[in-house]
């Protein structure tokens, strides 16, 4: 738990309904630290806040709530941090609107570490994951925390990929931080809350809810130095991360792919309007650091040799079966055959409307 005497003041300013962060900022501005605040008159507090939300600050919901983030803090490795706290992430200090407390379970000094956002589609593809669980476990060996949503898909491939290296994942969510959203992802926040780190703005019990996830993306951005778009439709959520990177001038990435491919689309918006585009890790690297990271050596030529006349010959957008029988002059039943070795094998993967795409091993 918290040694700040002062943190039942924290909690009771954020936890108060109809005071809004802006609001609360300008209250912290004007009278200092929330202890101060409390000890106003309720005139001398009603030019920043709203009746409504004057008359909820000492109510007994708002009690109820500081009581029970406190008894949240009492667990090991939980912790609410304020902008007056020495952890607090520097990296949100330069963003407008920085939440006046985070709620963290895990290491809370990941926070302060070098950070990139990855983040993408929840309806990936394989090649999407597999990309996603590559470069972030480059990034992470490179010594880069990642941050992601702990969506399905994209961000999900990009948490396990960041807790196989030293860099580990911070988990930013839009539901209270006792709250798995999605549920199917209650295993990756136990693995995250051990190894890594879960943050949330949003009070102890708030449900996911759309309008959370905005908010909660400024965030993602606002805690990395860049953000990585893998994959993403044009009505991706990802894109508004994104946006909010370029407009808290982080850098902007995107990885291109198929010009048939719905979810690539987003990326190629990004990329003409002026995200860099990504081929590999190495390229966000040198953007970000100079780092360089060499290729296993052979591991290219090991990976064409591999290859059979069908794969070589498939190129990289989506194919039919019988399109690859006229450029392979195969028989159906042998390009069928071939391509259920090459999809156990991992090499190939099946798409919808009887369409194959090879599969990248994601680049190093």
């Amino acid at each position: 738990m918290s040694e700040d005497p002062g943190l039942a003041s924290w909690l009771q300013l954020t936890l108060t309904p109809g005071l809004s962060a802006a609001a609360l900022r300008g209250l912290l501005r004007r009278f200092g630290l929330p202890e101060a605040v409390l000890q106003r008159s309720r005139s001398e507090l009603a030019p920043f806040a709203s009746a409504q939300a004057l008359t909820a600050l000492d109510s007994e919901e708002v009690r109820a709530g500081v009581s029970r983030a406190l008894d949240w803090l009492r667990a090991p490795a939980h912790f609410a941090i304020t902008l007056a706290d020495a952890r607090y992430p520097r990296a949100l200090l330069e963003i407008s609107d920085p939440p006046a407390l985070l709620y963290v379970a895990g290491r809370p000094e990941l926070l302060q570490a070098p950070a990139l956002a990855v983040v993408g589609s929840r309806n990936a593809s394989a090649q999407g994951e597999a990309n996603a669980a590559s470069f972030a476990r480059v990034f992470s060996e490179a010594g880069l925390t990642i941050v992601s949503g702990l969506a399905l898909g994209i961000d999900t491939a990009a948490h396990r990929g960041g807790l196989r290296g030293p860099g580990s994942t911070i988990a930013v969510l839009g539901t209270g931080i006792d709250i798995v959203y999605p549920k199917r992802n209650a295993e990756l926040a136990a693995e995250i809350a051990a190894n890594g780190a879960l943050v949330s703005e949003f009070p102890l019990g708030t449900p996911p809810a759309a309008y959370n996830f905005p908010r909660r993306n400024r965030l993602i951005s606002g805690l990395s130095r860049g953000c990585l778009v893998v994959e993403a439709a044009l009505a991706s959520g990802s894109l508004i991360t994104a946006r909010a990177a370029a407009d808290q001038g982080r850098d902007v990435f995107a990885i291109p792919g198929s010009i048939h491919s719905p979810l690539h689309k987003g990326c190629h918006a990004l990329i003409k309007n002026g995200a860099k585009l990504v081929e590999s890790a190495e390229d966000v690297l040198a953007e970000l650091s100079g780092i360089q990271v060499a290729a296993p050596e052979g591991r290219a030529r090991a990976e064409a040799a591999s290859e059979g006349e069908l794969l070589a010959r498939m190129g990289h957008d989506p194919i039919d079966v019988d399109s690859l029988c006229a450029l392979a002059r195969m028989s159906p039943e042998e390009v069928t055959r071939e391509l259920l070795r090459l999809e156990l094998d991992g090499q190939v993967s099946a798409l919808p409307g009887g369409l194959y795409q090879r599969m990248v091993k994601g680049s190093t």
